[in-house]
């Protein structure tokens, strides 16, 4: 695939891809840990889903999607993609199971992808795409449901919440402590305050 430029940049866009997945999963993690067993159950309302149905969906989406991705549909036969927003009954063990399996096979799929593979066309519902299109338009859904995640956790929570990110009224304090007296340095793209 290309020149030795393109190939570099082709692989710091799979680690750049791979290292977003792994912090939206973190972010998710930490919110999970913060919500009670029950807390795991509840929703806004009768329209909404709770945590747990939408750790099943990402784990169901992933695990399809991800699975022998090279040759066969990203939707996978044996999905039962509207079983995944009904409530389960699952224990907070088997949910988190469930749910890291799920991540495991897209960061397994990630870590055997060559860079030649990129450009070829993988099938979701049988449309057509290049797998880097595949991999963007997963990671944008994992990020959509995981800011979810972290609402629902936030209001859930009973008790003191941990901020994921930076304290509000933090961020000079932040940069500061990162970046020094007030000179920005390399770790440009940390979240904002407000979680």
């Amino acid at each position: 695939m290309g020149t030795e430029s393109e190939q570099k940049l082709a692989r710091d866009y799979l680690e750049s891809t791979r290292d977003t997945f792994l912090s939206h999963k973190e972010a998710a993690d930490r919110a999970i840990a913060q919500v009670s067993d029950a807390g795991l159950r509840r929703t806004l309302d009768e329209h909404t889903n709770s945590i747990a149905i939408i750790m099943r969906h990402i784990a169901g989406n992933l695990t399809s999607r991800w699975t022998e991705f090279r040759t066969t549909d990203g939707e996978k036969p044996w999905r039962d993609r509207d079983g995944e927003f009904v409530e389960q009954h699952e224990s907070r063990e088997q949910l988190l199971a469930r749910w890291n399996a799920g991540w495991q096979i897209v960061l397994d799929a990630l870590a055997h992808l060559k860079v030649e593979e990129l450009g070829g066309t993988i099938y979701t519902r049988g449309e057509g795409q290049s797998v880097l299109l595949a991999l963007q338009r997963s990671l944008a859904h994992v990020a959509y449901h995981c800011g979810q995640i972290v609402l629902l956790a936030r209001v859930f929570t009973e008790g003191e919440w941990q901020i994921l990110t930076i304290q509000r009224g933090g961020s000079a304090e932040y940069n500061a402590r990162n970046w020094g007296a007030g000179t920005p340095g390399p770790n440009l793209g940390e979240a904002e305050a407000g979680d």
